[in-house]
């Protein structure tokens, strides 16, 4: 979710018919660093007031910017984690894979067992009775 710059800004520029109101402007912007915090206008002059008003959009638009950030921040970290989670279900399927392979062979090598076993139980039988028909 990207924020385009003319939606960052809470008031547009200010002309000389066009002031908002004194209440409309924060006058202190918990979140940013001291140094950034936009001084207070000499309120004798156009120029100073204009100066803090752009000041004060311009702390507007970076309190907005970072809070993207943050946002983008905490999507990542979840992209992150599902990629994660997606990995290791691609080891945990290829392991299944190997391992029902292993098991499909033994099987089949079961079978084959078995199915000799049956033919050896088959041809004792045979030689058994035989030997009975022949005593």
């Amino acid at each position: 979710m990207l924020v385009s710059s003319s939606s960052l800004m809470p008031f547009p520029p200010v002309t000389a018919d066009d002031t908002p109101p004194e209440d409309s402007i924060p006058l202190e912007f918990p979140e940013l660093d001291q140094q950034l915090q936009p001084l207070p206008p000499c309120h004798d002059s156009a120029e100073s007031m204009e100066v803090f008003k752009q000041h004060c959009q311009i702390a507007e638009e970076y309190h907005e910017v970072k809070k993207e950030i943050a946002l983008l921040e905490q999507r990542k970290k979840e992209l992150i984690a599902k990629l994660d989670q997606a990995e290791k279900e691609k080891v945990d399927a290829a392991e299944l894979v190997r391992e029902f392979e292993a098991l499909t062979e033994e099987n089949r090598t079961l079978r084959l067992a078995q199915s000799q076993c049956v033919e050896q139980l088959e041809k004792l039988r045979i030689q058994y009775q035989k030997r009975q028909g022949s005593s």
